[in-house]
């Protein structure tokens, strides 16, 4: 069995009245794919933003890799190889996409003279893998602000991948991408990640894309984990259907 990569224990986390956290505990091992899901204020994106230190919790401990790094800054976790792509793509729109992998693997190396960084053949090689891996290739000239929604978001987690993370969350992947899009953007996604030991978060509110790419399924609710489960079991769970897909258990359904 594969080792537990990130163990959160007893988180809370509370803005004002609102109760964001509730006792979260939750461990992942190495190379799991797993989808949070939940409605908007359930609490998955607090989870994911003290995972990556932009908040941190009130109570509780976060262990990324043996190391606690509940206090730590978003900058101190992806240096041990926490990477995160974003519903909104971070990208330099008037840049080119080859032009964007150079910026983010200059700010991996700290150097502040970027372009001369950047420019050299070590980055260009570094940039067209990681690009090949996800079908970018062709595209590497291209300004971004050309690009089509999915192949956008294709780029953002191409230059979360430059650190060559050892836990990648994706922040709702198909949002904003249109419907003939997800699939293949996904597919690509995932033969990008397969073979390598990296372990997968991704937020998602497309309950297709949660039964066809997660391997497993953590569903929030009020703050609360309401199910931990394969994609089947978790989507089936009473709660679940009530508070997250919206659904009417059968035998609720049969009394109505």
């Amino acid at each position: 069995m594969s080792k537990v990569l990130l163990h959160a224990k007893g988180l809370d986390k509370r803005f004002g009245a609102v109760v964001a956290a509730q006792d979260l505990q939750v461990s992942i091992r190495t190379g799991e794919r797993i989808s949070l899901i939940g409605s908007n204020g359930a609490g998955k994106t607090t989870f994911v933003n003290m995972v990556t230190g932009y908040i941190k919790p009130d109570q509780g401990r976060i262990e990324f890799d043996g190391q606690d790094i509940t206090a730590m800054t978003p900058r101190q976790i992806t240096r041990l190889g926490v990477a995160r792509s974003f519903q909104i793509p971070q990208l330099y729109t008037s840049l080119s996409v080859q032009e964007n992998m150079l910026v983010a693997l200059s700010c991996q190396n700290n150097r502040l003279s970027l372009w001369r960084t950047a420019a050299a053949a070590q980055s260009l090689e570094r940039a067209e893998a990681v690009l090949s891996r996800f079908n970018l290739l062709a595209q590497r000239h291209r300004l971004v602000a050309e690009l089509p929604g999915g192949m956008r978001k294709l780029v953002d987690i191409a230059l979360a991948m430059t650190g060559e993370p050892k836990l990648l969350l994706l922040d709702e992947p198909t949002s904003g991408v249109a419907a003939e899009e997800k699939f293949p953007m996904m597919d690509t996604v995932m033969q990008a990640l397969d073979g390598q030991s990296l372990t997968v978060l991704f937020v998602e509110h497309d309950m297709e894309i949660v039964s066809r790419y997660g391997e497993r399924v953590i569903a929030f609710y009020s703050g609360r984990i309401i199910a931990d489960a394969v994609p089947a079991l978790a989507l089936a769970n009473a709660d679940v259907r009530r508070h997250v897909t919206g659904e009417r258990d059968p035998q609720e359904a049969s009394h109505a």
